[in-house]
């Protein structure tokens, strides 16, 4: 968009965001999930992106009063099989929706042009919903990106072009669909382990990402990066818990999760503890919640 552009279309002032159904982790977001652009949430496998993932499910369709944004949801997966028994238990523990299954469409995907195939198509859909939602769709869930790029790409230079290609024509399409319809669209990643460099490229806040004691970098590289618009970082390691129980000391092991943010144009670079319990992804208060982490699924 040209100054001229911004001048006759000025940006608002405030975006609307989705809330991710906490009030610790709204606000370590300051609000929730932003529409009009693409959240990256980035981390290894069984750090919680599809746990958060199938909550903002639920969460969009709450009213705007609770922070939701009275919509159904989009869920494109790549990752096989759909967790439907998680879905299921994660709608138990939200009474206060009805039917909220019915609210979110569920599509696979097998390859990257397939996925460019779907958002080329994707327009009328979002302006007339299909008849079985009862709300407009205002949330789009790819999880995960980095899985349609794994095996159909070599190493070479026509190949890596062409994965650049598809990147930015997949991200310019979902930005714009973003843009238009007021969307909150949220796309997963993996990780790889970040090879040792003394002249590493930085991105966003920190030279570094660490998760189970390795060290590491989000998928797909610089070209992606620059495809979103805001990149959270979820990570775990464990830790040896000693419970003094009288004259027995018994050593266990704990997990701790952390949601941290590598770059977005309106956060600054933070993390906060969260853990995943029967009913979501809560947010952890280490001041006032030690007692809770015997809740971690």
């Amino acid at each position: 968009m040209n100054p001229a552009a911004l001048l006759q279309h000025p940006l608002p002032t405030r975006t609307t965001k989705c809330t991710t159904g906490c009030p610790i982790l709204d606000s370590f977001l300051h609000g929730g999930i932003p529409c009009n652009s693409i959240t990256e949430i980035v981390a290894e496998s069984g750090c919680g992106k599809t746990q958060i993932s199938l909550q903002l499910l639920l969460s969009a369709q709450l009213p705007t009063s609770l922070g939701g944004l009275s919509a159904s949801s989009l869920y494109l997966h790549s990752e096989f099989p759909f967790p439907f028994r998680r879905l299921h238990q994660l709608a138990l523990s939200n009474p206060t929706l009805q039917n909220p299954l019915d609210n979110i469409l569920i599509h696979p995907l097998h390859s990257a042009d397939h996925l460019l195939d779907l958002l080329s198509r994707l327009d009328p859909l979002l302006v007339h919903p299909p008849p079985q939602t009862r709300l407009p769709i205002k949330l789009i869930v790819i999880d995960s990106i980095a899985a349609l790029f794994r095996s159909e790409f070599d190493n070479n230079p026509s190949d890596l072009k062409r994965r650049s290609g598809l990147f930015f024509k997949i991200s310019s399409k979902l930005k714009a669909q973003a843009m238009r319809f007021g969307l909150a669209a949220v796309v997963t990643n993996q990780v790889t382990d970040s090879v040792d460099s003394s002249d590493g490229l930085r991105i966003g806040n920190s030279w570094f990402l660490y998760s189970s004691g390795r060290r590491v970098c989000a998928a797909l590289g610089l070209s992606w990066a620059n495809c979103v618009n805001t990149r959270l970082f979820l990570s775990r390691d464990e830790e040896n818990v000693k419970d003094d129980d009288g004259d027995i000391v018994n050593t266990r092991t704990r997990t701790r999760r952390f949601i941290s943010v590598v770059f977005a144009p309106h956060l600054p670079h933070s993390s906060c503890e969260f853990f995943i319990a029967k009913e979501g992804v809560l947010g952890f208060d280490s001041c006032n919640d030690f007692h809770l982490e015997n809740r971690e699924l």
